[in-house]
């Protein structure tokens, strides 16, 4: 086991450009299935890619989303494909529907039982607000732009 601290880095709006398939929350009901299915196409975010390289300094990476548990394939074929360093990947549990700033501080607080957690890298302010509140170093990701559903997708309905 590594002693290394850890640098959490989120991916849709962090590290993965999902401005393409935001399209699918906005329609009645959600394309959630065809929603995930095109994240294999998300362009990568290169000021997230380069600090996740740069993290690598002094930090393993680890990265933590939203996504649920049945993307991981998907999700760690994106990762390598883009070059970003290979590191432990937190995925939401396929039936957890609670707000992303719930679902993802829920997961670092376990994380940070075992290990020094140096900064969390993500692009919802809930969640950084979570995060900062509970005494984690955020770097906020504000690179993308990201849709009012997109925003409903990870507080209300608990998907991303």
């Amino acid at each position: 086991m590594t002693t290394r601290p850890l640098a959490v880095f989120d991916l849709d709006g962090t590290l993965a450009d999902s401005g393409h398939r935001q399209h699918l929350l906005e329609r009645r009901p959600r394309d959630w299935k065809a929603f995930f299915a095109a994240a294999v196409d998300d362009p990568p975010l290169m000021e997230g890619v380069e600090l996740a390289l740069t993290s690598t300094e002094d930090c393993e990476v680890g990265y933590l989303t939203g996504r649920p548990e049945r993307c991981r394939r998907d999700t760690l074929a994106w990762l390598a494909r883009h070059g970003l360093p290979e590191g432990p990947l937190w995925m939401r549990p396929n039936n957890d529907r609670r707000p992303a700033r719930e679902a993802k501080l829920d997961i670092l607080l376990r994380i940070a039982e075992k290990r020094e957690v140096r900064k969390i890298v993500d692009d919802d302010e809930l969640v950084c607000d979570a995060c900062e509140k509970a005494g984690f170093r955020v770097v906020r990701a504000r690179w993308a732009k990201s849709s009012e559903a997109m925003k409903d997708a990870q507080e209300r309905t608990g998907r991303t």
